[in-house]
């Protein structure tokens, strides 16, 4: 009875057992090639990091074939499938109907004719989308399937405090694809009307942050969308030489991942370099 009744004082005062602690998700796209080791290298930053791992496309290099899988991702970042959750570049449709990247990652990849799916992290809804808009019958406006499954999904959830967004194409970009892809404007449109919080993307080989915008790209701290860059998973290195408006940080000589720690009204991040490296970005902002 009476350590009954001191366990019960301790819980009231605060001093019982840690709360559960918020997910994290790691993440980069851009990833693995044969001819270099910059996927080794950020390979390692996740065995040193739990939680989710977001891939933004581009696994696989050069064509995302069932053999470029197997030998060039499978040894690095393939040790982490069980907690990866894909979402498809270009280079995956190099291969007819992305067949190496759909045969790779199975169910956690979604419907092969799709490519989108959702699910919960914590007090987040987390969205994974297909932005290579005019493969087959993949579209990205309102009226396609994937628009409209991305308006209800996000209607459905309406009641979660925050939402992210990865895919591979950004629609802001300072790099190489400056000004961005146009066409995943309309996905952009979708999401800003839906009140997401975070879209991650890769395909420029770089690391940038934005500041919180509208899909027109016009400063909105309020509503907007903060957009992070995370093409950095060890393909290659792309060149930045005039950020464009709402660029707050960016880094283009760098491998590494970003870290995310989804609290429940707010999420930190944490751009992590591989060994031998000292750029790093890192800061909070507060869900809508």
């Amino acid at each position: 009875m009476v350590i009954v009744t001191t366990v019960a004082i301790l819980i009231a005062a605060g001093c019982g057992p840690e709360k559960t602690p918020p997910p994290m998700v790691v993440a980069a796209g851009d990833i693995a090639d044969c001819a270099r080791e910059g996927d080794e290298a950020t390979a390692r930053l996740l065995g040193g990091i739990e939680g989710t791992v977001l891939t933004l496309g581009d696994h696989a290099y050069p064509d995302g074939s069932a053999q470029d899988f197997d030998e060039c991702y499978d040894p690095t970042w393939g040790q982490f499938k069980d907690r990866t959750r894909p979402s498809p570049g270009n280079h995956e449709y190099e291969t007819e109907e992305a067949q190496g990247y759909f045969g790779f990652f199975g169910k956690a990849a979604g419907d092969p004719e799709e490519g989108y799916y959702s699910y919960d992290l914590g007090a987040w809804h987390i969205v994974a989308l297909n932005s290579n808009c005019g493969e087959g019958e993949i579209r990205c406006g309102p009226g396609s399937p994937q628009g409209r499954w991305l308006k209800e999904d996000l209607a459905a959830n309406d009641e979660q405090k925050c939402t992210l967004a990865y895919f591979h194409h950004p629609l802001f970009t300072s790099g190489s694809y400056r000004p961005g892809i146009e066409r995943v404007e309309r996905l952009w449109e979708i999401l800003y009307a839906g009140g997401v919080d975070v879209v991650l993307n890769g395909h420029d080989h770089n690391y940038q942050r934005f500041a919180p915008q509208d899909p027109q790209g016009r400063a909105d701290p309020d509503d907007g969308i903060m957009q992070f860059v995370v093409g950095t998973g060890g393909r290659s290195n792309y060149q930045i030489s005039q950020p464009i408006a709402n660029t707050e940080v960016y880094n283009d000589d760098t491998y590494g991942v970003l870290k995310l720690t989804l609290h429940p009204n707010r999420y930190d991040w944490e751009f992590v370099p591989v060994k031998g490296e000292t750029f790093s970005n890192s800061g909070s902002a507060r869900c809508h």
